[in-house]
């Protein structure tokens, strides 16, 4: 009888033990962004010596860039929490794929440093995202034509936006969903 005990007993345990380690429904992940209230000056001012050198290169080309893919008239904190880590997510996933693909020698070299910080964020943000909501019609209509505009831009002008747009995503964008609600 006492051997019969041991036996749901055990049957118990190894049952709580597999519904905890495989939980029903979607992949249960911990959103952690609240490193990025602050990037260390370090990471900063790998970004800065990148945007400076794009620059002197920017001067010395005459290419004209007509739109500016990342331009909304309205900031970040207007959208819900998960609306932001989107959007965020979204800007950082074509900042990536633009900088992997920087033709420049010198400035895909000062781009090694900024990439790793870069493909970090993403993860962190992707572990923010697993959750599938609805997005508000702002994001949705703002995503809308980000893709279109991201399209209709030649690589040299797609490049000056993501490099011009890199500390506004950095200081503003990425430090307001590190906050979450209370964001400034």
């Amino acid at each position: 009888m006492m051997n019969v005990g041991y036996k749901v007993l055990l049957a118990l345990t190894l049952w709580m033990m597999i519904t905890e380690a495989f939980p029903k429904g979607h992949q249960k992940t911990k959103c952690h962004l609240s490193k990025y209230k602050s990037l260390p000056p370090g990471y900063l001012e790998a970004f800065k010596k990148a945007k400076d050198k794009f620059e002197d290169i920017m001067l010395l080309s005459d290419q004209k860039c007509r739109t500016r893919i990342f331009h909304r008239n309205w900031k970040v904190k207007q959208l819900s929490v998960h609306d932001r880590v989107i959007l965020v997510e979204k800007e950082m996933n074509v900042t990536i794929n633009v900088l992997e693909n920087v033709e420049d020698p010198s400035l895909s070299e000062l781009l090694s440093k900024p990439l790793e910080i870069l493909i970090q964020i993403r993860e962190d943000l992707r572990d923010c995202t697993r959750q599938t909501l609805p997005h508000s019609e702002r994001l949705k209509n703002w995503l809308q034509n980000f893709d279109e505009s991201k399209e209709k831009e030649t690589p040299g002008c797609l490049e000056a936006s993501v490099i011009l747009n890199l500390f506004r995503l950095l200081n503003e964008d990425l430090r307001c969903i590190a906050h979450m609600k209370v964001c400034v």
